[in-house]
């Protein structure tokens, strides 16, 4: 894959939508790695934002990341049975809960002016989560000399990212932070490990991958390309970095670093901090659950009126299982420690 030629360090920052910033994404690729841009909650008007802000910063590669999920199927029963046992936790801090929900992240594939945001700003890498994009739009990606990756869980998925021609596969081993990238969430999930995953899918297929899930130092880079990767993704590493956008709270909470994969916050399966939304969560069947994103325009609302008096346990505080060895500094710092640990390794 062209673009990890031109890396000092085979590292990608992951996308983190809602944490990574124009500035952070600047930063990692200025220090010699491949920054990156969470754009599935921006809309179209708010992409084209982040990507010409991150294009002021640096000419260097950086990737933009979109969602690809399907449609939410609404269940209007379903989401008021959620929305009531919501209620009382509203009703604590003084807020009632939303009377309905709304789908408020759309799709890569039902999203043209998205697709017309990158044909105009041409990003140097596009990566796909939940999913893959319809076959016209991959290829109106390829017109532009975009290199192209998706998230696989298993080795089906990267069997359906290798049919449809991409570039590479991001392989997201169970102990990752924030949203599992399954394609299918109510379908069985192996639930590998990144070591387990990027073995596998090193037998199967030829296209590069990039080991991503609980690794947080330049050893763990090495180790994963030992497992046969040809890159290493990190996010949670990144999150307390000078330039992401994560609170003080939620900095502070990495250094507890327990975390549970839950599909409660948002609707689809994802590894969180334990925190009070993860404990109140807890008991809730997975058919319970509002679908996504429906499930997440409530988790947000709960989270906004909790802050509202003070608690900031309720936020979406996404972490991977290595958020205790996370390390507060520069992005640019990081990526050096990084390049001297994996150097020394």
């Amino acid at each position: 894959m062209r673009v990890l030629d031109g890396l000092a360090l085979p590292l990608l920052q992951a996308p983190m939508a809602g944490v990574a910033t124009p500035a952070l994404a600047a930063a990692v690729s200025e220090a010699g790695a491949l920054g990156a841009l969470g754009l599935g909650a921006a809309g179209a008007e708010g992409a084209a934002l982040m990507i010409r802000q991150t294009q002021a910063l640096t000419g260097r590669p950086f990737n933009v990341n979109l969602f690809c999920h399907a449609p939410a199927a609404r269940d209007s029963a379903r989401e008021a049975a959620w929305i009531a046992r919501a209620a009382p936790l509203f009703a604590k801090f003084g807020a009632t809960p939303p009377q309905t929900l709304s789908e408020i992240y759309l799709s890569f594939r039902q999203d043209d002016a998205m697709l017309r945001v990158l044909m105009e700003t041409r990003p140097a890498v596009i990566s796909f989560h939940f999913g893959l994009p319809r076959q016209d739009q991959l290829a109106a990606l390829r017109e532009i000399g975009a290199t192209l990756i998706a998230t696989a869980t298993s080795q089906a998925e990267a069997e359906a990212i290798a049919t449809a021609g991409l570039d590479g596969i991001v392989a997201q081993g169970w102990e990752a932070g924030g949203h599992r990238g399954i394609f299918e969430p109510a379908a069985p999930d192996e639930r590998l490990t990144t070591e387990a995953l990027v073995r596998r899918l090193g037998r199967v297929t030829r296209l590069p991958l990039i080991a991503a899930g609980g690794l947080m130092e330049g050893t763990d880079i090495r180790r994963a390309l030992n497992w046969g990767a040809a890159a290493a993704q990190l996010g949670t590493a990144f999150i307390p970095c000078t330039e992401s956008a994560a609170d003080a709270d939620y900095r502070a909470r990495l250094a507890g670093g327990e975390t549970v994969m839950t599909p409660a916050i948002s609707g689809r399966p994802a590894r969180c901090l334990r925190n009070r939304f993860t404990d109140w969560t807890e008991g809730a069947a997975p058919g319970e659950v509002a679908p996504y994103p429906c499930a997440y325009d409530l988790g947000k609302a709960l989270n906004s009126a909790a802050r509202a008096k003070g608690e900031t346990g309720f936020g979406a505080h996404w972490s991977g299982t290595g958020a205790a060895r996370a390390r507060p500094m520069p992005a640019a710092d990081l990526v050096a420690r990084l390049a001297a640990e994996y150097a020394a390794a």
